[in-house]
């Protein structure tokens, strides 16, 4: 396999990104950048106050997202990401914006950061996209049990999933692979982990035969 190679996982909230890069980079030995979460001094404000917080957020989530990629373009070590810097953008600043949860002044300037930070970064050489419905996406929200993520709203997760759908559906940066979480269970079924490993395996021969 070839060295360097990048892999990120992309997906709305509560698909099961951060359990699979965990198990992917066990199995393939890939260095994880994982999404900063549980340091993030933002995220449970957000969550009780959106419009207050949504700028800070995402200029924090972005700056961090574009720190992983200047490691991932350092290290010769194969790497599996959770979440993208295109999603930070794309997605969720647009959906904030879009819903008058940010301004437009705060959103204009997140754009001029984000890019002038794009000019600087490559897409994934692989990218794995987690798509799953609203119940699927509640349900796992519930079981990880973390209080601050009690206050998202569904109109929130719909409208990101929406967002989702346009991207992933013009998306023609890198190697893509769908996989359907309404129907896949990698932790407790063996077999569906095995066929995401195995269609990566096949991603992976086709880019670097």
């Amino acid at each position: 396999m070839k060295e360097g190679l990048h892999v990120a996982i992309c997906g709305n909230i509560g698909c099961g990104k951060t359990t699979l890069a965990e198990m992917l980079s066990k199995h393939f030995h890939w260095k994880a950048e994982m999404e900063s979460v549980e340091d993030n001094p933002y995220l449970a404000d957000f969550y009780e106050d959106m419009k207050r917080w949504s700028f800070h957020l995402q200029v924090y989530f972005l700056n961090s997202r574009f720190n992983q990629i200047k490691r991932i373009r350092n290290n010769k070590t194969s790497t599996i990401q959770d979440r993208t810097i295109f999603e930070d953008a794309y997605i969720f600043a647009d959906n904030l914006r879009e819903s008058e949860l940010m301004n437009k002044r705060d959103y204009e300037c997140y754009l001029t950061l984000f890019k002038s930070m794009i000019e600087h970064v490559q897409a994934p050489d692989l990218l794995i996209y987690l798509k799953a419905d609203i119940p699927k996406l509640v349900s796992q929200i519930e079981k990880r049990g973390r209080t601050y993520e009690n206050a998202i709203r569904l109109d929130y997760l719909m409208n990101l999933n929406a967002k989702y759908e346009k991207w992933i559906g013009s998306y023609r940066d890198s190697k893509l692979i769908t996989i359907d979480m309404n129907s896949t269970d990698f932790v407790h079924n063996h077999e569906d982990f095995a066929q995401i490993v195995n269609r990566i395996d096949v991603e992976i021969n086709g880019l670097f035969s």
